[in-house]
């Protein structure tokens, strides 16, 4: 059961919890921002479903890719830039939320890729000439998904929830 709270936020509480009037969004979805593969779902008739990319699938590599002059690739095409550009392609993002520099995991990271002087406790990817964190890799592959979910629901996205994983 959901009720709409302050700023448009869904409050959400147990069944038969609720203190008010249920209230449901027109259009809106869930997405698993995960380590290795992300996603968007919504439900229609009752029933949960993947939304698709054009190609038809419901993954997408949790992969971004920065280029030169600004390009940023998501997904399957970042991922097939990986192995020519593997410094510039930021993969399992998720591991270095909320790390800083001196954290074992970020160490672990500059055997793998750039790291950037880093501001107190955010990790800092050097990556197709730009400093980027966690979250801003993060969002390049919500972006996607944003816009594959506005695709498959004809306009913009009422509410979303997104996973938060078991270690956050």
């Amino acid at each position: 059961m959901t009720e709409q709270g302050a700023g448009g936020l869904l409050q959400i509480a147990e069944p038969g919890a609720a203190r008010g009037p249920s209230v449901c969004a027109g259009r809106a979805v869930g997405i698993d921002l995960g380590t290795t593969y992300s996603l968007v779902a919504t439900v229609r008739e009752g029933t949960p479903a993947c939304l698709l990319d054009e190609e038809g699938r419901a993954l997408l590599p949790s992969v971004v890719h920065y280029g030169a002059g600004g390009a940023v690739d998501v997904g399957w095409q970042a991922r097939a830039r990986s192995d020519e550009r593997p410094l510039d392609t930021i993969a399992s993002v998720k591991r270095f939320m909320g790390r800083g520099a001196d954290d074992p995991e970020a160490r672990r990271a500059a055997w793998i890729y750039r790291l950037s002087e880093s501001t107190p406790g955010v990790v800092r990817f050097l990556a197709g000439g730009r400093s980027v964190t966690p979250i801003e890799v993060s969002a390049e592959i919500l972006r996607v998904l944003r816009r594959r979910a506005e695709t498959a629901l004809g306009g913009e996205v009422d509410g979303v929830v997104i996973t938060v994983p078991a270690y956050f």
